[in-house]
């Protein structure tokens, strides 16, 4: 059954009224309702706000991490494990091709339903997540096969347990080794971006966003109540923190925004996975006319560019 957020409400009425006249038959009515449908969907995403965007990028029914690896990779195998403590099902690698060239693909999953939130700890990787993904993007560096990285975590698992375990220094260490490794990597973020725990898998030749995602150094809950002392305020915050993908390409923090269907992702998967691989298949032929070195001093180019300022 689809989700409709509040802004929806109109389309949500339309589509009732139209799986009622395909059921009934009325070929003239369901004539009608699409054409009214196509106009009220141009007019609500077209002119989402900040808030609205986030509503989107946080949608149960939005593609997930293994939605667009199962679409668009042939030959997929999945690799587990971290050598050291345990398998986190938060975060999925996968080996394959895409369009015929080698690839893995590393991305947060959340999960769909209640069991299978709870077995992804909802897109919440423990500190083993990220050994492992850095384990995989190590193994991509050994064999010379790039590297896809798909975010998308409300932010990493901040429990006891991953604690102490040490989630602070697996973060540092995905940033401190993503940044010198020496093969092509892309970094999509396709829902939310939360925090370190996104930015740990977030370090790429070229990072890029769908266009209805979000990437935010901390939710706009947290900070509304760091600020007001009131998670309420998160629509205000959200406008405050610039987290939009077309915010963030104005600012030089991001390279690419993908676009998506003008109904969004969650309306049109199909879509959103295609414009997704065409953009990543694009990247890699531009990515391959540079070899390693010249990769590894373009990369650490554009990092120290962040934070910069003038007088």
């Amino acid at each position: 059954m689809a989700s409709y957020l509040d802004f929806e409400k109109n389309i949500q009425q339309i589509d009732e009224d139209l799986a009622n006249a395909k059921i009934k038959g009325d070929e003239e009515a369901v004539k009608i309702l699409e054409k009214n449908l196509e106009k009220e969907t141009q007019k609500v995403y077209k002119n989402l706000s900040d808030y609205q965007r986030l509503q989107l990028a946080r949608h149960p029914d939005r593609p997930y991490a293994l939605d667009y690896i199962q679409a668009i990779l042939t030959d997929a195998y999945e690799i587990h494990g971290d050598r050291a403590f345990r398998d986190d099902p938060a975060i999925v690698c996968y080996a394959g091709y895409i369009g015929g060239k080698k690839i893995i693909v590393i991305g947060e999953q959340k999960g769909r339903g209640t069991k299978d939130k709870l077995h992804r700890n909802f897109g919440m990787p423990h500190p083993e997540g990220y050994r492992k993904a850095l384990r995989v993007a190590k193994m991509a560096e050994k064999f010379d096969i790039p590297v896809l990285f798909l975010v998308d975590t409300p932010g990493a698992y901040p429990g006891v347990g991953a604690e102490e375990r040490g989630q602070s220094e697996a973060i540092a260490r995905n940033l401190y080794e993503l940044s010198s490794l020496k093969t092509i990597t892309i970094a999509v973020v396709i829902g939310e971006g939360g925090s370190g725990g996104a930015l740990a898998i977030g370090v790429a030749d070229k990072l890029a966003m769908m266009k209805n995602s979000v990437f935010s150094v901390i939710s706009p809950e947290g900070c509304a109540a760091i600020l007001w002392n009131d998670p309420s305020k998160s629509e205000a915050a959200t406008k405050a923190m610039k987290v939009t993908a077309d915010d963030l390409k104005t600012q030089g923090l991001i390279d690419d925004v993908i676009e998506e269907p003008i109904s969004g992702a969650h309306r049109d998967k199909e879509s959103a996975i295609k414009n997704l691989s065409d953009y990543v298949l694009n990247a890699l032929n531009e990515l391959e006319k540079h070899d390693k070195r010249e990769l590894a001093a373009l990369r650490m180019q554009k990092i120290f560019k962040f934070g910069a300022f003038s007088e």
